[in-house]
């Protein structure tokens, strides 16, 4: 039987420094702000909000909310964007996804200057660290927040399921590394990050044929497909490391990540779970974030 990796323990730890940092800024008169942009009514992007508004409690960070109807456009957007850019109040700038299809999320994203990007999915940032240019803060445990000027954030989701592999002592190097989604927000930049670590990585998306015979291949299986119990105890070696990053809201309003934990588990060394897995961590890295670019300005 799997051992579980809870997120919270990490996450706690993270926010306990968050919290310390936080105190010393307001010592010095910086109140360390984060903006959420939520447009529609998503019920997963109205829970993730519920959750970080709670841990910006916890932690002393102020946030500023910029709620929007389905309805809204894209000029107006851009214009909070742009306002938020420049309010010096303002930290960090995280929009909840999935916006509305007509709207070009992209476009919206890289409107945010990469000092704000404290989710880190803008050009800039995930540019620069596909091109090796800010690997650093991948790797190196005294990290300068300076360098945020430059570089950008490391994207909040990924960079969470490193530090949790981390946390629990999990050798990357040399381990095969199986990755299932492909999207910009975690499964392209955590493939990256698995590379960078010097794992082999295989990455599988909707048009991988045979995605069992990949998956039982896998030292290291991380998931973010979006699609409840994709993963089943037959797909899986025994012994392998599980990551779930899948958050799925069921018509009872259940969450459920992407694997089917009962059979998976079974076979599993390590495995997250969801809720309480990687959510928490991705929450404390999204402040700590924050934290750094509140840092990095004075």
């Amino acid at each position: 039987m799997a051992k579980i990796m809870e997120g919270k323990r990490l996450a706690e730890e993270i926010k306990s420094n968050v919290k310390q940092k936080v105190e010393m800024l307001d010592g010095m008169g910086i109140d360390v702000g984060l903006a959420l942009m939520l447009v529609g009514d998503n019920l997963s992007s109205k829970q993730y909000l519920s959750a970080i508004l709670k841990a910006c409690k916890s932690t002393g960070i102020t946030p500023y909310e910029y709620r929007f109807p389905e309805s809204v456009s894209m000029n107006e957007l851009l214009n909070s964007v742009h306002a938020i850019n420049n309010d010096e109040r303002i930290h960090g700038l995280l929009v909840f996804f999935p916006l509305p299809r007509r709207i070009n999320s992209r476009k919206i994203v890289n409107s945010i200057l990469p000092e704000k990007d404290v989710d880190g999915l803008g050009s800039i940032p995930i540019g620069k660290f596909a091109a090796e240019e800010s690997t650093l803060q991948l790797c190196s445990k005294q990290y300068d927040p300076a360098i945020t000027q430059h570089l950008g954030f490391l994207p909040c989701t990924p960079f969470g399921v490193i530090r949790l592999l981390e946390y629990y002592n999990v050798e990357i190097k040399g381990k095969h590394a199986v990755v299932i989604g492909k999207s910009l927000a975690v499964g392209k930049p955590l493939s990256l990050m698995l590379l960078t670590k010097e794992a082999t990585v295989t990455v599988c998306h909707r048009e991988t044929k045979n995605l069992a015979e990949m998956t039982r291949q896998a030292d290291i299986l991380c998931v973010a497909a979006g699609r409840p119990n994709l993963i089943t105890g037959d797909m899986v070696k025994d012994g392998v490391v599980v990551v779930d990053i899948g958050i799925n809201v069921l018509e009872n309003s259940r969450v459920v990540g992407d694997i089917d934990f009962d059979s998976v588990s079974k076979k599993a060394s390590l495995i997250t779970p969801v809720p309480g897995g990687v959510g928490p961590v991705t929450i404390a890295m999204l402040l700590e974030n924050t934290v750094k670019s509140a840092k990095a300005r004075i």
